[in-house]
């Protein structure tokens, strides 16, 4: 099972890769840039495993580039909290 297959354990897993990050010294310009990547890449070559990725997906693909970067810094304020 893949940590995509669920939303719960998706938003762990980011979560986790985002505390390590930041232990590791990564900037928070870094890791925007990283989250807008990761977006990027899972929203053109992965399909979504579920409704919120799918959501995700949607409003992805209908953003332009100021609005992904956007979600992308929701995204790792959604994991921060963890």
């Amino acid at each position: 099972m893949s940590v995509l297959d669920n939303w719960e354990q998706w938003k762990s897993f980011l979560g986790d890769s985002l505390h390590n990050a930041e232990g590791d010294g990564m900037t928070n310009d870094a890791i925007s840039d990283v989250a807008f990547q990761v977006g990027d890449y899972l929203a053109n070559n992965v399909d979504p495993k579920n409704e919120q990725e799918r959501v995700l997906s949607d409003l992805w693909h209908v953003a332009d580039e100021q609005e992904q970067h956007a979600i992308a810094n929701v995204m790792v304020k959604l994991v921060q909290e963890k």
